[in-house]
């Protein structure tokens, strides 16, 4: 059984991140399933710290992208999710080559909602582990 309660294509989920950091940085989503959504994200000058290496804040962002538009696509159409907290561990240095996060709930409450997003390079090693916690919020009778 799905977790989504919106449906959802990888090209309507791209088109969302026109014009926006998501975009810049190179990320595109890559693939779902019935309980997780992934991303890819490109290693080079853009998501670089001063080093060379990949900027620990691009794999923030990498995992902040997943676990909000995730847990928005597992509320009704009168509720939506921002972020409350976010943490990451970053485990493996990279200079180049691409990173794929896979977000994955470990709660989806009325209230808030709990992601693990795993990122891991092309040889499938953990490039970084975050955990994101979303709040569940009610869209006022005006904004809809």
């Amino acid at each position: 059984m799905t977790i989504w309660k919106k449906a959802f294509t990888l090209d309507t989920l791209n088109q969302t991140s026109s014009n926006t950091l998501v975009e810049h940085l190179g990320i595109k989503y890559s693939s779902f399933d019935d309980n997780s959504l992934s991303a890819t994200m490109p290693v080079e000058p853009k998501t670089h710290q001063p080093l060379g290496m990949l900027h620990g804040g691009a794999s923030v962002v990498l995992a902040e992208t997943l676990g909000s538009i995730a847990a928005n696509m597992c509320v009704d159409e009168k509720k939506y999710c921002v972020g409350l907290d976010i943490n990451a561990n970053h485990i493996r240095a990279m200079r180049a080559g691409n990173v794929t996060g896979k977000a994955t709930p470990l709660h989806i409450g009325v209230t808030t909602q709990v992601w693990q997003i795993e990122i891991s390079d092309e040889r499938e090693r953990l490039v970084c582990t975050s955990r994101i916690t979303m709040a569940v919020m009610q869209h006022k009778k005006n904004e809809q």
